[in-house]
């Protein structure tokens, strides 16, 4: 149920690309369109992935695809990661959803096969051990809002991040887990009502409705919400590692199924976490009335 927790693999601290293969359809030479980052001091066991495609507003195309799908893969057997934070590099946007301009080059057969890899990402970020959380700075369109609600925790800039699944709008439906993550999240009302209608919300219409967890005001330097999620992500931290990874697992299998097998699969969980050296350290330090040091074993 819970992946393995071993294999640790440490990322370098700068921002790191990936190494890229060339992409016909983004010409003979592409540059990474993501970098990752692993924080130090304070904030060691935060690992960002930040998307930088300028040129199509961070739009899903196959190189931004690929290279996601790369570094989850890289990331997920990687026990120092304890939070991975989602960003943008473009200012105004976050990701501005499927690269339509792409899709429109493509065969139908190769629309079907894209699709299923976009919606095999959003299973792969759905489906990471640790928690993830989306910092919404702009833009976050069809494609683009799937990516942050596969993610487990949204933070958005009240006024400048817009958000909604607009595919109808684009003659489409949601195909990369839309139509199951957002009734989830809102309910199914409200979820019809917004893909129904393709409507746009701010980050502060966004947390009325509960999509997101926190809405904050806009500063000079565009990455409000970034802060807002990375001081989230350093809430995070000091708790017990295994406890959160499996706390997650028991969250999301458990919304999957009836309340008396997602207490089953709750016991599951809870069994898993009673041999870990952080419960003993965590009983021990409630008994000597210190904070606890969690190892993650």
């Amino acid at each position: 149920m819970l992946r393995a927790l071993t294999s640790v693999r440490r990322l370098p601290r700068p921002w790191r690309s990936l190494q890229t293969r060339s992409c016909a359809s983004d010409g003979a030479a592409a540059d990474p369109e993501i970098q990752v980052r692993s924080l130090a001091g304070p904030d060691q066991g935060i690992t960002e992935i930040l998307m930088n495609r300028p040129s199509a507003r961070n739009a899903l195309g196959n190189v931004l695809v690929r290279e996601l799908l790369e570094a989850l893969s890289q990331l997920r057997e990687d026990q120092q990661v304890r939070v991975l934070l989602f960003r943008s590099g473009v200012k105004g946007v976050f990701c501005a959803g499927a690269d339509l301009k792409e899709r429109e080059q493509m065969s139908e057969a190769e629309v079907g096969v894209f699709v299923q890899r976009l919606r095999g990402l959003m299973n792969e970020i759905a489906a990471f051990p640790a928690p993830t959380i989306a910092a919404m700075d702009g833009f976050a369109l069809g494609g683009g809002l799937e990516l942050a609600l596969a993610c487990d925790l949204r933070v958005a800039a009240a006024s400048s991040a817009v958000m909604g699944l607009i595919e109808t709008t684009r003659g489409l439906l949601p195909g990369a887990g839309g139509t199951q993550r957002l009734p989830r999240c809102l309910g199914v009302g409200l979820a019809k009502e917004l893909i129904f209608t393709g409507r746009r919300l701010s980050g502060t219409q966004a947390q009325d409705l509960g999509l997101v967890n926190h809405a904050v005001p806009q500063n000079e330097e565009g990455n409000a919400a970034y802060h807002r999620a990375r001081a989230l992500a350093q809430e995070i931290l000091p708790q017990a590692p295994i406890a959160v990874r499996l706390s997650k697992v028991a969250i999301d299998r458990g919304m999957e199924v009836d309340i008396t097998s997602g207490m089953a699969i709750e016991g599951i969980c809870y069994a898993q976490n009673i041999p870990t050296q952080d419960r003993l350290e965590g009983m021990a330090a409630f008994r000597e009335k210190r904070l606890p040091r969690f190892v993650g074993k």
